[in-house]
C-alpha cells in the first residue's frame, strides 16, 4: 500500500465521476465490496464492482407498512436511505455453521468452521447503521464471551461511510442521537452534494487506511464554501426527520408502565411476524439447530438467527412457552430494546433507522408507542 498521503479529517473533494477510482481502489486491495443496489424494485445491500451498480438516479419513499422506489433527476448515487436489509447480514449472518463432526473408524472427529478470511469493505453506510455497529461490537467482543466470527470480520472491515442530507418519512435518528451526520468509525466518509449544476463528494479519512486508499482518488482540497455548503444540507436533514422520539427518562417510563392498556391496544395490531426484529440492525437473538445426514456419519451445528416474536422463542421443555401472548411479545420487544439494554449495554438498542415502521405489515410506529406512553 502507498505512503500515508492525506491528513485525517481533513475535507476534500472528489468529483462524481471520481467515485469509481475509489472503488477500483478497494478491489485492488482484495477487499469484497458491498453496498447498496436495487435488485427486484428494491434496495438491498450486495456485491457491487461499479458505480453503476449503485441504486444511480433512485430514491426511496418510506411509510408506516409502505416502501416504494422512484427515479429522481438529479443522477444521485446515495439517494436512497436503505433497504429492509442491514449491514449485520454480513457481520452476523442469518445462518452459520459453528463447527462439524465426522465419524471416521467409530469415532468423531470435531471440526470447527473456518472464519472468514476475505475483508469486506462497506460503501453507503448510514450514520444510524454505524451506530448500530458499535451496539453488536458490545454484544460479540466484550469479554468473556465473544464471537470469534463477528470479531473476525469486524477488525477487517473497511467503512465507507455517508452523511444523510435527505431523511425519510420513518427516520428519527436525530433523536436517538446517531445521525444525520457521521462522525467517527468510518475510514472514509462521503458527503453526497448536487448543486447548481454540479456533482461531487465531500470526503474526509478518519484512519491510516482510509487516508491511504483516498489519497489515490482525483481530490482537491474542500473550499470554505463547499464545506460550509454541505454542512447546511446535514443540518437542515436535522429538521427534516419524519419520526421524532423522546428519549430521555425512557427506560424509566417503560418500567413504571408494565401493566400499561396501551400494550393491549398494540396487541391487538400486532401478527407476530417478526418483521420488525428481522429488518433491525441491532437485533441479535439466535437459536441452535443440530443438523445430521441420514446415515449419521456427519453431524453439523448451527447458529440460526432467531426472534422474540415467535412463540417457541421461549419454549422451555416439559413447561411450554414463557411469553405466549402477542401482548408479552411485543412488550418485552420494546423494553428490552429500549430499557433493558441500558442496564446491560449502557446505551438503547434503536438506532432510530425507522425500519420496523416501514417494514410493520400493519404499520406499528414505535415512535407513537413511546409517544402514547408519555402522554399518559
Amino acid at each position: 500500500m502507498a505512503k500515508l498521503a492525506l491528513e485525517l479529517h481533513k475535507k476534500f473533494v472528489v468529483e462524481r465521476s471520481d467515485i469509481q477510482k475509489l472503488l477500483d481502489n478497494l478491489s485492488g486491495e482484495e477487499y469484497r465490496i458491498v453496498g447498496p443496489t436495487i435488485d427486484d424494485e428494491v434496495l438491498k445491500y450486495d456485491e457491487i464492482s461499479s458505480v453503476e451498480d449503485l441504486p444511480v438516479g433512485w430514491r426511496d419513499e418510506q411509510e408506516g407498512g409502505e416502501y416504494r422506489l422512484h427515479n429522481r433527476e438529479d443522477g444521485a448515487l446515495f439517494g436512497c436511505l436503505h433497504s429492509q436489509d442491514s449491514w449485520k447480514k454480513y457481520l452476523y449472518p442469518s445462518e452459520l455453521c459453528l463447527f462439524s463432526a465426522e465419524k471416521e473408524d467409530g469415532n468423531f472427529e470435531i471440526e470447527s468452521s473456518e472464519l472468514e478470511a476475505r475483508p469486506y469493505a462497506f460503501v453507503g453506510v448510514r450514520s444510524c447503521d454505524l451506530h448500530a455497529i458499535t451496539v453488536h461490537d458490545r454484544v460479540f467482543t466484550t469479554p468473556p464471551h465473544t464471537d470469534p466470527h463477528y470479531q473476525i470480520r469486524r477488525q477487517n472491515m473497511f467503512v465507507v461511510s455517508v452523511d444523510c442530507t435527505e431523511p425519510g418519512n420513518t427516520c428519527f435518528c436525530h433523536s436517538t442521537e446517531t445521525g444525520p451526520q457521521v462522525r467517527a468509525g468510518f475510514d472514509i466518509n462521503l458527503t453526497e452534494v448536487i448543486e447548481d449544476g454540479r456533482h461531487y463528494f465531500l470526503a474526509e479519512a478518519g484512519t491510516g487506511e482510509g487516508a491511504t486508499i483516498l489519497s489515490s482518488v482525483p481530490h482537491r482540497e474542500a473550499s470554505r464554501v463547499e464545506i460550509d455548503r454541505a454542512q447546511k444540507k446535514i443540518e437542515e436533514a436535522k429538521d427534516q426527520m419524519g419520526r421524532k422520539m423522546k428519549t430521555d427518562g425512557l427506560k424509566e417510563l417503560l418500567y413504571d408502565h408494565i401493566d400499561h392498556p396501551r400494550w393491549d391496544d398494540v396487541a391487538e395490531r400486532c401478527l407476530s411476524c417478526g418483521n420488525c426484529t428481522n429488518v433491525c440492525p441491532t437485533c441479535f437473538c439466535a437459536t441452535i439447530e443440530d443438523r445430521t445426514n441420514i446415515d449419521g456419519s456427519r453431524a453439523e451445528r448451527w447458529r440460526l438467527r432467531d426472534w422474540c416474536y415467535s412463540k417457541d422463542f421461549t419454549y422451555i421443555h416439559g413447561g411450554g412457552s414463557v411469553r405466549t401472548t402477542p401482548k408479552a411479545r411485543y412488550r418485552q420487544w420494546m423494553t428490552h430494546k429500549l430499557a433493558y439494554w441500558q442496564d446491560q449495554f449502557d446505551l438503547i438498542g434503536c438506532i432510530g433507522c425507522g425500519r420496523c415502521i416501514t417494514w410493520c405489515p400493519v404499520g406499528i410506529d414505535i415512535t407513537e408507542e413511546v409517544a402514547a406512553h408519555w402522554s399518559q
